[in-house]
């Protein structure tokens, strides 16, 4: 089964244009993901992204600052399997 993937770009998934392939290393038949390649359209949605996001996230406390980040790296550690596919 072959995945396609997307950005993540201001809250939302975003495909692009061109595509990528990504293969197994051990099997270069086989086509593991699907993924875009973001281009000077993506960059910019990116970055615009970023600098609305800014303001809130640096008002923020450290200790809400931590306490995202250990809800990132608790579902990073949950979904360990299914990232590391």
């Amino acid at each position: 089964m072959t995945d396609t993937l997307a950005h993540f770009i201001g809250g939302e998934r975003v495909s692009a244009d061109a595509v990528e392939e990504s293969r197994n290393p051990s099997n270069t038949n086989d086509v593991v993901a699907k993924l875009p390649r973001g281009g000077e359209a993506e960059v910019n949605a990116a970055v615009a992204a970023a600098k609305q996001a800014f303001p809130a996230w640096s008002d923020a406390s450290p200790e809400l600052r931590s306490d995202l980040l250990d809800k990132v790296g608790d579902t990073i550690l949950k979904r360990r399997e299914e990232l590391g596919r």
